[in-house]
């Protein structure tokens, strides 16, 4: 497995929980009246919704990867 996709999906997952924070500040200050704060949460959902996205892809490659290594070690 290569260290550039470990990394990879360490640093999609960090992204991922700064931006759940981020959300989680706007949600409440919309629940307070704050439209503009509605606004910020449902661009930040759909960022979500793209940030997971390719945090899927990157696991998934990495495990295509470990799959083919497999194979490759043991002839499969």
């Amino acid at each position: 497995m290569s260290d550039t996709t470990t990394t990879t999906t360490t640093t999609l997952w960090g992204e991922i929980k700064t931006l759940v924070e981020t959300i989680d500040v706007d949600v409440t200050k919309n629940e307070k009246g704050n439209a503009s704060a509605g606004v910020r949460a449902r661009k930040g959902l759909r960022l979500l919704r793209t940030k997971t996205s390719e945090l899927v892809k990157a696991t998934l490659g990495r495990s295509e990867e470990h799959t083919s290594e497999l194979q490759s070690r043991f002839g499969i």
